[in-house]
């Protein structure tokens, strides 16, 4: 593995915050927006296509950290020309769902465990700014549109799989970055979430929920009823909660890439 320093998020310049309704983070450009940049053009989605497998098989865990995406083999997989992939893993790599090495290609991100102390100590101390900001402007309109986007959760949680839990899940806490009502914060708390659901996906045991629904409810609870130290505390440890359950070992599955990406 390449030494390389954790990567920071993107400045509030560029990084523009996500509503609760907009694809999974990961997805900004990869899921098939129609606004998105190029949207008709036959080579942008095609580009997009590479980007939802590899995204979706990342999220549905079975492309590991460090697997190789060779240009070569995406080309073949896909039937793309190379200058296709090229721009599909930058885009991929801009998302910090692969990292591009000059010796070695394209693979499935790698976080360290440094990134991912880093990642979830920014976020923790986001959230707490964030919730307080949350709860003082959140009118009751809002309140029922939580708790509607909670029992979507809830429905998510029970049958559909871990890539639509996971956005949902993570969907919840930049909803609650936008209640706020500072878009720069919400904006960087946008990356941090989007960051943090790559390294669960990527390094958390299978089976286990990204976050815990009965948490979300409650922090909901105690924010509609004014208790606003208590929500903090209560999101702060379901966040400490997610990161302790994260191993950074797992070993590769004996799988072509082909399977891996769900077309084999």
């Amino acid at each position: 593995m390449s030494t390389r320093s954790p990567a920071k998020p993107r400045s509030p310049r560029t990084a523009r915050p996500k509503t609760a309704n907009e694809p999974a983070p990961g997805q900004q450009e990869a899921g098939g927006r129609s606004d998105a940049p190029g949207a008709g053009n036959p080579d942008a989605d095609l580009e997009r296509r590479i980007c939802e497998a590899v995204y979706e098989s990342v999220m549905s865990q079975r492309l590991t950290p460090g697997t190789k995406l060779p240009e070569a083999a995406i080309c073949d997989l896909f039937g793309v020309s190379r200058s296709v992939a090229r721009k599909a893993l930058q885009r991929l790599a801009h998302e910090h769902v692969v990292d591009l090495h000059h010796n070695r290609g394209a693979v499935v991100a790698e976080p360290t465990p440094e990134d991912t102390r880093q990642i979830f100590q920014a976020r923790r101390a986001l959230e707490a700014a964030l919730v307080p900001l949350a709860a003082a402007r959140a009118t009751k309109a809002d309140f029922v549109s939580l708790r509607k986007q909670l029992r979507d959760e809830h429905a998510l949680l029970h049958r559909a799989g871990q890539p639509a839990w996971a956005r949902q899940a993570s969907a919840f806490h930049v909803r609650l970055g936008e209640l706020s009502g500072n878009t720069i914060l919400h904006g960087y708390l946008a990356e941090l979430v989007s960051r943090c659901s790559l390294i669960v996906a990527l390094y958390e045991p299978p089976g286990n929920a990204a976050c815990e629904h009965g948490e979300h409810v409650l922090i909901v609870d105690l924010m509609e009823r004014g208790d606003v130290a208590e929500a903090v505390q209560i999101n702060d440890n379901h966040l400490a909660d997610l990161e302790r359950r994260i191993s950074l070992e797992r070993p590769q599955p004996a799988q072509t890439l082909a399977q891996m990406l769900g077309l084999a």
